[in-house]
């Protein structure tokens, strides 16, 4: 390496570097000990949070603490075992929810890994290799192709150095660098080789503040939490409010204080669904499982049900949409044109065209590949990329059109003239011909013969291909010679056409967002005609909506910004990563529900701020990874639409066991609301053991079951639901027909055994008598349950028209269900601890009737409310 400068501290802005006849000597030991800082050249480190306080969080959110008030009132009531059973539920349900999201934040953690632990400097005159960590300001860093950058630098000598900025940039090509420019900590040298001095160490570099940003910006509460969060308040005020009514009713009806206080104790634990919790977790956790087999692996179970509600996607560009390899599509040649069909860099493909053309390309392919680095190699039973991509891409043109490919190392007397940003070409040397590539403009100027060669690079270019001019000299080349002047002279050989290949399915995919009402805009690093040619190819482009600007052209103010890019189509390019956490925040403050793709440190706080981050697994950095809700591990945007399927049906299927549950409340309320209304002249058909007993026990596993239910065909027709977990007709459907009808099928199971006793109204039954009609009134709300189940798969459809394959978990779980019925009522000691015993024959018959009447009720409700929808259209046509 030739250095000419010396390496000093950085200069002030405006201080102009001056040459220096001594050999450069960088820092002295003795500056080296003065300028070290507290914590060295270490990234900030934030702490992963407490496993002990992740777990207490499962247990003190709002619903786990109004559970735990519930279990404190039963035990004030005079209830131990109930108050046990309500803690018990709430603590296994913490536990499983913290193991199936626990993950150790190791977003800092993984920084450290982006930084090197060995650098090569220059120190008291001589090269040394030292620990990253005891980097300082002014030390003088000599980096050659390979290295990974380990503070913020600025360049004082390079030697065709080309900088990967992808991570920090999301710019997806190596970027040519020159003397006085700015190299980022975490970044790679592709090429080339050079010294710089560094100018930020630690928590001052940019990698540094991404990193700072990402952990400082708050995560969005999901829909689904502020949802539960609604329901479980309405249930609360609910059961408190019903409780407290029915307190001051039985007090006005003569029952003693201390009855009513118990009883109106039940009636709020028997109106907190025990059972919604568990339910919710373990539905959200078999989606999230479904959606690990297809590739999406879910970091936060709430993520999948926002997944569903998603309303605009900001999609990342390489590796998203694109296949973030380069290949060789087309190449030109004054004799004609050859076109190149492959996959990826498998070194078999076709190339056709004239022979001649055919014949120029493999002389092209062989000129490019002499004077390139990079290759391809077979690893793992595939093709990868080692190096420059580009060149890799040129390395697999040769082989796909037969050229020997020589490597130019191997050639004695091979004299290689690095890629110059100001030139923008390079050279190599072999054997006396010298073969040139680099920009069409940079390569013509020196070419005799160019007819046609500006024109088919323009028309590339209009296409989105990257293009490239390769061109030979065979006049001697004097020694000593700088690459401008062996530079002449030369011929043409042709151009090549590359691109990033849209992934396989993504204009499908793209429409499939479109069909289920979702916009879609594209925020990338690229440049404009890159990111447009990719948005019109894959079908993100829609003329008369699409626009495309750059991220210094976005405007400053919030609102204009989303009115801006709340278009279907919009294309930002040249962006920053406070671009993109500006983009997310602007366009949910109108409302939408944003998810953001991204797979660099850039990336990191919008991905957190975002109500959905998607982080890509394979090309992603950990950075990504750890700060997004999901990461897809195939880097497929066809994956996100499969998530966004599985979110939605996840919300249909929440409403259908909410359903369920809040029927079932209804059951088990009337019991109460008629002793006291009677002034406990009706026994009370349900004790509150028997309450938990049916949440907990019995509609456990239909409700889960409906939490399997999988999407219909038409769960993307459409915009996502606007509607609530809880509105007007699911209330209607829970608390205006399947809950009285339960209800009364168990009240009419309870009082016929009763009077069939020789019990009157008003009288105290006796225990048998009241244990067998109490059994009654639970085998009724059972049966009237598993009917319920069935009903609860459509809001539309009745049962009947419903495949019985779709979901055989229901058909097993209604099974199960009824054995644990026969279980609670066999079993003896079961059936005492819950203070019932088996149904006589008459109440069980009532309690039978249960199932044919949730059915015709539903049945009859689903039918005049298709008659009423077929009226509204034919009116609506009319």
């Amino acid at each position: 390496m030739r250095l000419t400068e010396q390496g000093t501290a950085p200069r002030s802005p405006g201080q102009s570097r001056e040459a220096s006849l001594d050999p450069p000597r960088g820092l002295t030991s003795a500056e080296v000990d003065a300028r070290q800082v507290p914590g060295g050249n270490r990234l900030p480190v934030e702490p992963p949070p407490s496993a002990v306080r992740m777990l207490a969080a499962q247990m003190v959110h709002f619903f786990a603490l109004v559970l735990w008030a519930a279990a404190a009132l039963a035990v004030i009531g005079g209830m131990p075992q109930l108050g046990v059973a309500i803690a018990i539920v709430v603590v296994l349900n913490g536990v499983f929810s913290f193991v199936q999201e626990f993950r150790a934040d190791r977003a800092a953690d993984a920084l450290q890994d982006l930084v090197p632990h060995r650098v090569s400097v220059l120190r008291d005159g001589l090269r040394q290799d030292v620990d990253a960590v005891e980097l300082v300001l002014g030390d003088l860093v000599l980096m050659e192709a390979g290295d990974r950058l380990a503070a913020d630098l600025e360049l004082l000598e390079v030697h065709g150095l080309r900088v990967d900025e992808a991570m920090l940039t999301g710019e997806s090509a190596p970027v040519a660098k020159g003397p006085g420019d700015a190299v980022h900590a975490g970044c790679f040298v592709v090429e080339g080789e050079g010294s710089a001095t560094v100018t930020a160490v630690g928590g001052n570099t940019r990698l540094a503040g991404i990193a700072t940003m990402t952990q400082t910006v708050q995560q969005v509460k999901s829909p689904l939490s502020r949802e539960l969060d609604r329901v479980v308040r309405a249930i609360t005020l609910l059961a408190v409010g019903l409780g407290v009514v029915c307190f001051g009713v039985g007090l006005l009806l003569g029952l003693a204080p201390g009855d009513g206080f118990l009883f109106a104790v039940g009636i709020t634990v028997a109106l907190v669904p025990e059972g919604l919790l568990p339910t919710v977790t373990l539905s959200l956790a078999r989606s999230a499982q479904l959606l690990a087999r297809g590739n999406a692996l879910v970091r936060r179970l709430e993520s999948v049900e926002t997944l569903g509600s998603t309303t605009f996607i900001c999609t990342d560009k390489t590796g998203t949409l694109t296949q973030n390899r380069m290949a060789v599509i087309e190449v030109w040649t004054p004799v004609g044109t050859t076109a190149v069909h492959g996959q990826g860099y498998e070194p078999v493909a076709e190339v056709t065209g004239p022979a001649a053309a055919i014949t120029s390309t493999r002389e092209l392919a062989r000129a490019a590949v002499l004077c390139s680095t990079g290759r391809i190699r077979q690893q793992g039973g595939a093709w990868v990329a080692f190096g420059d991509p580009m060149e890799a891409a040129l390395d697999a043109l040769a082989r796909r059109a037969g050229a020997t490919a020589l490597e130019a190392a191997d050639r004695p007397g091979t004299r290689r003239f690095t890629f110059d940003p100001r030139r923008r070409r390079m050279s190599v040397l072999v054997d006396g011909v010298l073969y040139v590539k680099g920009a069409p403009e940079s390569v013509l100027d020196r070419c005799a013969h160019v007819e046609g060669a500006a024109e088919a690079a323009a028309q590339m270019a209009r296409r989105g291909l990257r293009v490239l001019a390769v061109a030979v000299g065979t006049a001697p080349v004097p020694v000593g010679a700088s690459g401008d002047d062996a530079e002449r002279g030369l011929s043409l050989l042709g151009l090549v056409g590359l691109e990033d290949p849209p992934r396989p399915g993504v204009d499908a995919a793209l429409a499939e967002c479109r069909r289920a009402g979702i916009r879609i805009a594209m925020v990338t690093g690229d440049s404009g005609a890159t990111a447009e040619a990719i948005a019109r190819e894959t079908g993100l482009w829609l003329t008369g909506s699409s626009l495309v600007v750059e991220g210094r052209d976005l405007p400053a103010d919030q609102h204009a910004l989303a009115e801006l890019l709340d278009v279907d189509g919009a294309v930002v390019c040249r962006v920053a990563p406070e671009d993109k956490l500006r983009i997310t925040q602007s366009l949910q403050s109108r409302g939408h529900v944003v998810a953001m793709t991204g797979d660099g440190v850039n990336d990191g706080p919008a991905l957190r701020a975002s109500d959905i981050g998607v982080a890509m697994g394979r090309s992603g950095t950990d950075v990504a990874r750890q700060a997004a809700d999901l990461v897809l591990l195939d880097d497929q945007f066809a994956t996100i639409v499969t998530a966004v399927r599985q979110g939605r049906a996840t919300f249909s299927n929440i409403r259908r066991f909410l359903t369920y549950h809040l029927t079932d409340n209804v059951a088990e309320l009337t019991p109460f609301l008629v002793f006291s209304v009677t002034g406990g002249a009706v026994p009370l058909a349900l004790g509150v053991l028997q309450v938990l007993a049916l949440d907990i026990a019995t509609d456990q596993l239909p409700a889960l079951a409906l939490g399997a239910e999988p999407p219909s065909a038409r769960v993307l027709d459409g915009p996502p639901p606007r509607h609530r977990l809880i509105d007007r007709g699911l209330l209607a459907r829970a608390f205006g027909l399947l809950g009285p009808v339960e209800a009364t099928v168990s009240m009419t199971a309870f009082l016929a055994v009763l009077l069939s006793s020789g019990w009157s109204y008003g009288e105290t039954p006796s225990a048998v008598s009241l244990a067998t009609a109490s059994g009654a009134a639970f085998t009724a709300v059972v049966l009237g349950q598993a009917a319920n189940a069935f009903a609860c798969r459509s809001s539309t459809r009745p049962p009947l028209r419903l495949s019985w394959r779709s979901n055989p978990l229901l058909l097993g779980a209604v099974v199960v269900e009824l054995l644990i019925l026969v279980g609670m009522l066999a079993v003896p000691a079961v059936a005492d601890l819950l203070g019932h015993r088996p149904p006589s024959v008459l109440g069980l018959v009532i309690a039978g009737c249960a199932v044919p009447a949730v059915l015709a009720a539903d049945a009859l409700a689903k039918l005049v409310a298709a008659r009423r929808a077929q009226s509204r259209a034919v009116a609506a046509d009319n």
